[in-house]
């Protein structure tokens, strides 16, 4: 079955349609621009949703939910953020259809027409804060920290699944302080989050930084993010946290009375990361003959299959293996054992090693005998047979050992595809191969979109550890006083 899988040398976006479709993770829908998640695809994500849930409850966040259509008006009243994302919106303008007189089918009902029109949530800031003004009175209720699981609507022209479709999922944390360093502190907070999740539980590392104004949020006064690199060397924005100023709060009016019982108005953030981790994930350790999962995100971690040609050898094995699944599970492993007889020892083994799962076992009736069991890793596709006792802290170990060997491979594919660039003949010559380029950046907007312009690369981040370091924009030739990342990107 996995041989079906186009190589990522061959056509790397190919590679990763075909991988999608192949794990059953995903869909393209009915509805042009949508996917369907499928069960299996699903049950990462709900890992996913399952980590950073507690992680945000345990920095203090509470989980409420907003409505999915926004008033017009509403995203009218912060002009940057309106304008960052009015071609992106869906707009609702009927509540309601009628059958057509001539038979045909329904039609919208032209009296029918709303007062005003609804946008389907592309982002909640304006919702939220407009709801927030009737939360926050004093001091004494900030500050409000808020998350929302939800989905969103962007009405993208070009979609690939995961990456960018017209709805997708997501959260979004939206907070109110008093001031504007505790916001600023929440911004970098959440954004260390995203990062420890990534590189923790999806083993992907990332570089922290602050997006250019260019890149910037729309309606926000900074923007911090998370790019990760990808195996064809393209990045992949896996997180943003935007501190939002005093923006909102002045568009819908939220005040407070703070401790000197005067009014001011509420400082903000908005975070968010989405389904695109998703894609992260695929693109960034799959291979060739299927998936590549962390055991964190695995939704089995191990799967048993026995080989038997009887049925009364398979009642033996299953006697035998039974009590090592009840172990494991209490360890919390997942584990799955598949004495299913459809398909064929080797069919079953190319089909979990296409959906990633991070380790398999199987016995024979040999292996019963000589109590022992063989045991495969998916990431180094190795094998070996080791005794049936202590089975259970064997496999722990091997868990750990593969989610950190999965990290520290894209880790160093990362560091082999970070170069220093100081030319415009190297610039060119290495985006063309993808990876991280590090080049001095004058620091306008126009140098910025002139290179973007040329040359498809964008700037991904100016990275926190940047170091300083005097220079010259390979582009303009203008002073620098900094290496940021520029890459062509997802």
């Amino acid at each position: 079955m996995a041989k079906a899988i186009p190589s990522r040398s061959e056509n790397y976006s190919e590679w990763y349609n075909e991988l999608i479709k192949r794990a059953d993770l995903a869909e393209n829908s009915a509805v042009r621009g949508c996917m369907v998640i499928k069960p299996y695809g699903f049950s990462i994500w709900e890992k996913m949703q399952r980590a950073l849930d507690d992680m945000f409850k345990e920095t203090g966040h509470s989980n409420a939910y907003f409505p999915l259509f926004i008033p017009k008006s509403y995203l009218s009243k912060e002009a940057s953020h309106v304008e960052g994302f009015a071609k992106e919106c869906a707009v609702v303008t009927h509540y309601r259809l009628k059958n057509a007189e001539d038979g045909s089918g329904v039609i919208v009902d032209p009296e029918a027409k709303l007062e005003e029109e609804l946008i389907v949530r592309p982002t909640s800031e304006t919702v939220i804060w407009s709801t927030y003004k009737n939360w926050i009175q004093s001091y004494r209720d900030l500050p409000l920290l808020i998350n929302q699981w939800a989905n969103v609507v962007r009405w993208e022209m070009r979609t690939r699944i995961f990456l960018r479709t017209s709805e997708f999922l997501w959260q979004e944390g939206h907070t109110a302080h008093a001031t504007s360093e505790e916001a600023q502190a929440e911004t970098r907070q959440m954004l260390d989050i995203y990062a420890q999740f990534a590189e923790e539980w999806m083993a992907v590392p990332v570089v922290r930084g602050t997006k250019t104004a260019n890149e910037r949020f729309a309606g926000a006064d900074d923007t911090l993010c998370i790019e990760a690199m990808m195996q064809d060397g393209k990045a992949l924005q896996a997180g943003t946290s935007h501190f939002l100023g005093q923006n909102f709060a002045k568009a819908f009016d939220v005040q407070f009375l703070n401790k000197q019982n005067q009014l001011d108005y509420v400082w903000g953030t908005s975070w968010g990361v989405s389904t695109r981790l998703m894609g992260a994930l695929i693109m960034a350790h799959s291979d060739d003959d299927g998936l590549v999962l962390p055991p964190k995100l695995a939704p089995i971690q191990v799967v048993i299959v026995p080989i038997y040609r009887t049925d009364e050898q398979l009642e033996a094995i299953s006697a035998k293996i039974k009590p090592l699944i009840q172990e494991l599970r209490k360890a919390g492993v997942s584990v799955k054992y598949d004495d299913s007889d459809a398909n064929k020892p080797g069919w079953k083994f190319a089909e979990y090693e296409l959906r990633g799962v991070p380790v398999r076992l199987a016995m024979g009736a040999r292996d019963l005998e000589n109590g022992t069991v063989e045991i495969a890793r998916r990431d180094l596709k190795s094998k070996e047979t080791v005794p049936f006792d202590g089975l259970t802290e064997r496999i722990k170990n091997l868990l750990d050992d593969i989610q950190r060997t999965i990290y520290e491979k894209a880790f160093a594919f990362r560091q082999e595809n970070t170069f220093k660039v100081d030319t415009r003949e190297q610039f060119d010559e290495q985006i063309e191969k993808g990876g991280f380029l590090l080049a001095h950046w004058d620091g306008t907007s126009e140098t910025e979109e002139a290179i973007k312009e040329a040359t498809k690369a964008t700037i991904r981040c100016i990275p926190f550890d940047q170091e300083p370091e005097e220079g010259v924009d390979f582009f303009s030739g203008k002073p620098s006083k900094g290496r940021v990342v520029f890459a062509r990107a997802y």
